[in-house]
């Protein structure tokens, strides 16, 4: 059986995950910081947040950056719904924008006209998305959002270990808070990086950051300069003046969620992270040997293809035949997937007013799309028989 997608799981990362189990702390330990520290030095940002699964990152960063009832928010169509579904948690509604047919990412140029189509105001933020790996140009959607007063959320679920050249000729990391406001990453079984369900918020904002510390754990703070009940009230009875705020006082000062992340999951992370480089290695080696072994195929229409700064979470090809091939290879028991259905035809946006037809690329690139198994621990045997059963197919 060969899977689209697969964690690999060490006898370091057992031993970590053991370590931690046999400590003081199962969750909101001091692991957890490690983890975040070691996460925003490989991506290169100042800040990162540890939370307990994408979604929450997510959600968390929509009310972070004020989304609210009937704001309007760009996004790509070509997504796991969780992208567009954090803006309708906070009541805000959900603008899609077709996608580039060539790099299947959010067209710059298609959220531009979307922009000027409409009064200044109108949009609230944008919602780019690194779909497979692929790094958005965000130098450029950057330089578009300051122009009409947008917040960018990057989701980078994707993309750990991914980049984009900027302008200058340097390489721009996923994540590392020099365009976008917030990004997002996820931590699920088939990602780069696995701790079982877990996510990474991360950004150079300040701000952002404590805001979401307190999201993250019910609104919470035990920031005593924040504090906004009088020492006597957190004491319980008169006290001198310049007295401190007991050790156990605390304030809910927001509406927030528990998406708290564990200490043993943040031990699987740092794992994991320890060899992220090399799971990058081995991903593009493979990327590079499915562009080879289908460029210039007749049946092939369109491909992920080896891209710089790609970090191939998915490695997708379009064909004709989609169901054929589909049903062949498991038959053969080559588990491929498709991603995504087109979020604005999902029966709840339907309802919302989105219909067929509105988003064309993203739709087209849909009836041909098909992810093949792209993970680190694919063997050479086990990508040539890929390889082999699709062009047999199709032969």
């Amino acid at each position: 059986m060969i899977p689209y997608g697969k964690q690999n799981i060490t006898e370091e990362d057992i031993q970590a995950v053991a370590k931690a189990l046999k400590g003081d702390f199962l969750t909101q330990g001091p692991t957890i910081l490690e983890f975040e520290k070691a996460f925003a030095n490989y991506i290169g940002c100042n800040y990162a947040v540890a939370v307990s699964n994408g979604t929450a990152a997510l959600h968390l960063s929509a009310l972070a950056l004020g989304v609210q009832e009937g704001d309007k928010v760009i996004t790509t169509p070509i997504t796991f719904a969780a992208s567009a579904n954090c803006i309708r948690y906070c009541g805000g509604e959900v603008v899609f924008s077709d996608i580039d047919s060539e790099t299947y990412l959010l067209d710059i140029n298609k959220v531009e006209a979307l922009l000027k189509a409409a009064p200044k105001g109108t949009y609230k933020g944008i919602v780019p998305v690194d779909f497979a790996g692929r790094a958005v140009k965000l130098e450029a959607f950057r330089k578009l959002a300051d122009e009409y007063g947008l917040w960018i959320l990057e989701d980078s679920c994707h993309s750990p270990g991914g980049y984009f050249v900027d302008s200058k000729g340097e390489n721009q990391n996923c994540g590392n808070g020099n365009y976008a406001d917030l990004a997002i990453f996820s931590f699920h079984p088939v990602k780069h990086i696995a701790t079982g369900e877990g996510g990474m918020i991360t950004t150079n904002d300040e701000k952002l950051y404590k805001k979401l510390l307190e999201l993250r754990t019910h609104g919470i703070t035990r920031d005593v300069s924040s504090f906004k009940n009088s020492v006597e009230f957190a004491v319980g009875q008169e006290v001198e003046e310049g007295a401190s705020y007991p050790g156990w006082y605390m304030e809910m000062q927001h509406l927030g969620y528990n998406y708290r992340f564990t200490d043993f999951q943040a031990a699987l992370g740092i794992s994991q992270l320890s060899r992220a480089d090399k799971v990058i290695e081995r991903r593009r080696e493979i990327a590079k040997k499915y562009e080879e072994s289908f460029l210039n195929k007749p049946f092939v229409k369109g491909q992920s293809g080896f891209v710089e700064g790609h970090a191939y979470h998915l490695y997708v090809i379009e064909v004709e035949n989609r169901i054929g091939l589909y049903n062949y290879l498991r038959e053969h028991k080559i588990f491929a997937q498709i991603h995504y259905i087109p979020c604005h035809l999902m029966p709840y946006y339907k309802e919302q007013g989105w219909k067929e037809g509105d988003m064309t690329d993203a739709e087209n690139y849909y009836k041909h799309c098909i992810s093949l198994p792209m993970y680190p621990t694919l063997t050479h045997e086990e990508q040539d028989f890929v390889i082999e059963k699709i062009i047999q197919f199709y032969g």
